[in-house]
């Protein structure tokens, strides 16, 4: 157990960024409150507060092994509940343009829960924690600060049916993880604190998801976890088809405007547009359980807390509530897992400036951020900045593409840098690189 640096904490927020928060402050202080807006103990199912639950979600390599560092056993025991544990680099189909990269050994852990249970679950592991109590049903209202606002002393919280006045809540340290929604920014500008610096990056995504009854007619899956069509500037419409527990999900994407239909009839032909086949022919006579369900995202959001001439103390910043990522990149609950590793070593150094931290999550979110926008902006239409480093990203990355459907190394080292595991950096390594061009070459 680590020795305690404080008495109370409170998270903002109880989904997946907010349990990684609790679950690293209970090892801190006394007594740990998470606050959310929703009911959390007993639930089931994609929850009221969280729209994107019903859409397919994916934990990345270098999530699943911090999850099951702070939560051992984790993975098996989502295994023994019937969820599909495979290797990475075997059960994942990766599709650019229609062509599948090689699938490889990685010895990197695939978990296909589905945002849901993987959220239920983490739930109850963090309940089990004697410090940490919920306070459901819960608004926050507000930040509570000491006079001069150089220090953040709590937050201010109200009962949901408002049947009572505004009341504070005492901590040493506040940690938002209230999500794409954070309204930080405007209480930091309240208490006096200049604008928060923002860098977007404008894609106007749609992504509406179908779920189907199995067995499949035609399952190109098998035993396997998803078959992944990435959309690209040639080919913009993309698409994730995935096995879960006890269903099929299809999570269809289109970018600037596309939007992929809700109706039954309007779905599969958007399904049958893909450029691969296997995904419609699998689906086109299959049972949906229910309509499909659509989900708008216009903009990767990144708050440069970092940058930032001055800060309170006492207040930090986790998941979504200090980065957007584009959800097709898969990346928003396991940089809040990285997030919460960066909190952890934080707090492991005792009482230092939320300046630090700050900075140390920045360094931590710059590789995921540069990916996953770098992507976005090899579309001609998505709006944002297109630096040199993106321009010559971009242009590896169309030949690191074709590199990988004939390369195992090439596929195993994109595998390992898709998977968060391993920095971009990995890509621009001589033999690799050499690889790399030499496939496009011979192509």
């Amino acid at each position: 157990m680590t020795d305690r640096i404080g008495d109370r904490a409170v998270v903002l927020g109880g989904s997946v960024a907010g349990l990684f928060a609790a679950r690293v402050l209970a090892d801190f202080y006394r007594e740990v409150t998470v606050v959310d807006r929703d009911r959390l103990i007993g639930v089931t199912g994609p929850r009221r507060a969280v729209p994107q639950g019903h859409h397919i979600h994916g934990l990345l390599a270098r999530g699943q092994q911090i999850l099951e560092e702070l939560f051992p056993g984790f993975t098996k025991e989502l295994a023994d509940t019937g969820v599909p544990t495979r290797d990475f680099g075997t059960s994942l189909g990766w599709h650019f343009n229609g062509r599948g990269i090689r699938k490889v050994e990685t010895d990197l852990v695939c978990i296909s829960a589905g945002r849901w249970r993987l959220e239920e679950r983490m739930r109850d592991r963090v309940a089990e924690l004697s410090n940490v109590t919920f306070l459901e049903n819960t608004d926050v209202v507000g930040l509570d600060a000491a006079p001069g606002g150089d220090r953040v002393t709590g937050a201010l919280v109200q009962d949901r049916d408002g049947s009572e006045p505004a009341r504070r809540l005492p901590a040493d340290v506040t940690v938002d993880a209230t999500g794409r929604g954070s309204r930080t920014p405007r209480w930091l500008r309240e208490m006096g604190y200049p604008q928060v610096e923002e860098e977007q990056v404008r894609m106007d995504l749609t992504y509406t998801t179908c779920d189907f009854r199995g067995p499949l007619e035609h399952d190109p899956i098998g035993d396997g976890i998803a078959i992944i069509s990435v959309a690209t500037p040639g080919n913009p419409r993309g698409a994730t088809f995935a096995r879960l527990p006890d269903r099929y999900s299809v999570s269809l994407n289109g970018i600037l405007g596309d939007r992929p239909p809700t109706d039954p009839e309007g779905f599969l032909a958007y399904v049958r547009s893909l450029p691969v086949p296997s995904i419609f022919e699998s689906v086109r006579h299959a049972e949906p359980m229910g309509p499909p369900v659509t989900f708008r995202f216009p903009s990767s959001v990144r708050r440069r807390y970092e940058r930032m001439a001055r800060l309170p103390e006492g207040l930090l910043a986790l998941g979504d509530a200090a980065c957007v990522f584009n959800p097709i990149y898969a990346q928003g609950l396991s940089v809040a897992a990285i997030g919460a590793v960066v909190l952890r070593e934080h707090l492991g150094r005792g009482p230092s400036p939320a300046r630090r931290y700050f900075r140390d999550l920045a360094r931590a979110i710059d590789a995921p951020w540069d990916m996953s926008a770098g992507g976005d902006l090899g579309f001609p239409g998505v709006e944002g900045r297109r630096t040199l480093k993106v321009r010559m990203g971009n242009a590896l990355m169309s030949r690191l593409q074709v590199a990988a459907t004939r390369d195992s190394d090439v596929s195993r080292a994109f595998m390992r840098v898709a998977g968060l595991v391993d920095p971009p950096t990995a890509l621009m390594r001589l033999p690799l690189l050499s690889r790399v061009l030499w496939q496009a070459r011979t192509r």
